[in-house]
């Protein structure tokens, strides 16, 4: 399936997170928190501005970025948890 966010929002898919801390420990998948570290699957055109010129967005597809904890929507799409998130709750972008 294919999907395009709209304006300025990005579709991200999660990071997987360790399985073992440094020491060897296992983590139980209940312990773990969810990454807050994710690559970019797709964009939006941009941002509608008050003059309404459109700005493009900064992130592009298949950037890694850093966002908040709490930060987006959780959608499943073909059986795959996805984040929809909008540009500003993006933190960082990993290069």
């Amino acid at each position: 399936m294919k999907i395009r966010p709209l304006a300025d929002r990005i579709l991200v898919k999660r990071l997987s997170s360790e399985e073992k801390t440094r020491g060897g420990i296992i983590i139980p998948d209940t312990a773990k928190e969810k990454p807050i570290e994710a690559t970019v699957v797709a964009v939006g055109n941009g941002k509608l501005l008050k003059t309404g010129k459109v700005r493009p967005l900064e992130v592009k597809a298949g950037d890694r970025i850093l966002f908040g904890k709490y930060s987006g929507n959780e959608v499943k799409l073909d059986g795959e948890e996805h984040l929809i998130l909008r540009e500003d709750e993006v933190l960082a972008v990993i290069h």
